[in-house]
């Protein structure tokens, strides 16, 4: 009875169309509708058709990397706020338990368990993260985003000569002349910032905050080269995938960032009253939420772009993608739009191109010379490529 009901079913199929709105059969030239399979279909091939995407990679990238950056400085911007080591713990909890349950629901399948003898050796590598993070929500609580960003560039040129004292490095005249560009958009946007900070009614207040800001952003600069050399010296025999570098990195700052909060850091119902206020209070969790979140998504957008376009292209969107973080904090922050503050940050965008070719440049002629030596990368390309071998 049960055959002859299907078997009934499926004789009727065609003489159950839809009828038109005069009553007549369904007009015959119109196409059918799509089955559930095919609309499945469409739907697989769309979203492949997205990853594989350049334009929408590159797109996720420059979003993920400006919103962290915005998310930051609106977190740490408050008048009163001294909570950057608890703000950090939160970040790496929030990416701690995120990894988790990408890794419960099946979207991340090369991380492997916790080894403690690897946490042993990895150690030293996270203290050296949590100066560089703090130092840098220290000189972003200081700096306008775009000085900050600019600043930033310092960063490539200490580890630039780190690798060449350390690693066998060389650097090329025309990363050396991206490295005088960098300094000059550096001088120009200090120039351009003291000269703002004292045409203000506070201008002595203001210039103490500024000068605070530099010293921040210095100890950053030496803090994020030691991070990424040392990172590049240990990382060799520790057999990470792409996932676990992330995670050993997050889960061993906890303790240390959550201990550092408990001993240094005011945890009284006055201070926190003044950290988070209650008019903005939800505003303030949300984006410490999505802080903690944002490295997950920058990481997967890094390693979406290098895979889609090449990593000459996601050099060169690195070195672009600094005009949109620095006009960004024009936009969210009202930072001061002056001649020297443009100027600053338009050479700074062009010392970011240079380098960038620069690297390709050097990339190319080592891949045309005989292979007797091995070629000399940066840290953050011989990491990516150490993991990719593992």
């Amino acid at each position: 009875m049960s055959d002859k009901k299907n078997e009934d079913y499926v004789v009727r199929m065609p003489d159950s169309g839809l009828r038109s709105p005069y009553g007549g059969e369904k007009d015959p030239f119109i196409p059918p509708r799509p089955s559930r399979a095919a609309s499945h279909h469409n739907l697989g091939s769309s979203v492949a058709k997205i990853e594989n995407s350049p334009p929408i990679s590159i797109l996720a990238y420059c979003l993920s990397s400006i919103s962290m950056t915005v998310v930051n400085k609106y977190v740490v911007s408050g008048s009163e706020w001294n909570l950057n080591f608890f703000y950090l713990a939160v970040q790496s909890i929030v990416c701690i338990v995120t990894i988790e349950a990408c890794k419960q629901l099946g979207l991340i399948k090369n991380l492997a368990r916790f080894d403690i003898n690897k946490g042993k050796r990895w150690f030293p590598i996270s203290l050296l993260l949590v100066g560089m993070i703090y130092t840098s929500t220290k000189s972003l609580q200081y700096l306008s985003v775009p000085v900050y960003t600019i600043f930033k560039n310092l960063t490539i040129i200490v580890i630039a000569y780190g690798e060449v004292l350390w690693f066998g490095g060389s650097v090329t005249p025309l990363a050396l002349l991206s490295f005088g560009l960098m300094v000059l958009s550096s001088v120009v946007a200090a120039w351009a910032d003291t000269r703002s900070a004292a045409q203000t009614a506070e201008a002595a207040a203001a210039l103490a905050t500024l000068n605070a800001g530099y010293a921040w952003m210095g100890l950053n600069v030496f803090c994020t080269a030691s991070y990424v050399l040392g990172m590049r010296k240990v990382i060799k025999n520790m057999n990470f995938k792409d996932w676990d570098t992330m995670f050993y990195n997050n889960f061993l700052t906890i303790p240390v960032l959550i201990i550092c909060s408990l001993v240094a850091e005011d945890w009284s119902s006055t201070n926190l009253n003044k950290n988070f206020p209650p008019e903005s209070r939800n505003a303030l969790f949300i984006g410490m939420i999505y802080s903690g979140m944002a490295a997950i998504f920058i990481s997967y957008c890094s390693a979406w772009c290098i895979r889609v376009t090449s990593s000459t292209t996601y050099s060169m969107v690195g070195a672009l993608n600094k005009l949109p973080i620095a006009v960004s904090g024009l936009v969210f922050f009202s930072a001061p739009v002056t001649v020297g503050s443009v100027s600053a940050i338009f050479i700074g965008f062009i010392s970011g191109i240079v380098y960038a070719w620069a690297k390709v440049r050097q990339s190319q002629v080592a891949k045309n010379s005989l292979p007797t030596t091995q070629p000399t990368m940066s840290a953050s390309s011989q990491s990516n490529r150490d993991a990719a071998n593992s």
